[in-house]
């Protein structure tokens, strides 16, 4: 695990533990938390961007045709 050291304003951190202890977590859970929660959505949005580059760069064309469910799961 590594540390680090943040500037914030007493006022902020004060009602920040209030919120935490409102919600039966400690400051330091509710800030890690949050910093997996941003860190995710960047991660989905990363996969989403990537997914439609390829998507757009792979030219397929089902020419309408659609899978039945067994067809879409078929294992080979």
């Amino acid at each position: 695990m590594m540390k680090v050291n943040l500037s914030i304003d007493e006022r902020l951190v004060r009602r920040a533990r209030r919120a935490a202890r409102a919600m039966g977590k400690s400051l330091n859970q509710l800030i890690r938390e949050y910093l997996e929660q941003v860190t995710s959505n960047v991660s989905r949005t990363a996969f989403s961007e990537e997914l439609r580059i390829l998507s757009k760069q792979a030219r397929g064309n089902s020419r309408g045709r659609r899978l039945s469910r067994d067809e879409a799961h078929e294992r080979k």
